[in-house]
């Protein structure tokens, strides 16, 4: 596992931390089904587009969709075993609700 600092805006405000990067089909596939604990995680997508995800297998975990310039499009507070969320991004960023970093 590679880890990397990152900064993203929310509402103007700089917020650094230090994410696990999903840049593979299989890390996207996976993101935090099945772990019981986790960095956050940075999903990276070749364009911005109207991006989905889920929480089916996951502990519950805040969801950050990011334009190109790391700036939230969306924020949401993510329960588990929900079908489906959606925002406008080119990056999404899953901060598990029981992490101490992020």
């Amino acid at each position: 596992m590679v880890l990397k600092k990152i900064s993203y805006f929310i509402d103007g405000k700089k917020i650094k931390v230090e994410v696990e990067v999903c840049d593979t089909p299989f890390k996207k596939f996976k993101g935090l089904m099945f772990k019981k604990k986790s960095f956050p995680l940075l999903f990276i997508f070749r364009k911005e587009k109207n991006l989905s995800i889920h929480s089916f297998f996951c502990k519950p975990f805040k969801a950050i969709w990011l334009d190109k310039n790391m700036k939230s499009t969306k924020v949401i507070d993510v329960k588990k075993w929900k079908p489906n969320f959606s925002g406008n991004g080119k990056f999404i960023l899953e901060i598990p609700i029981t992490t101490q970093r992020g």
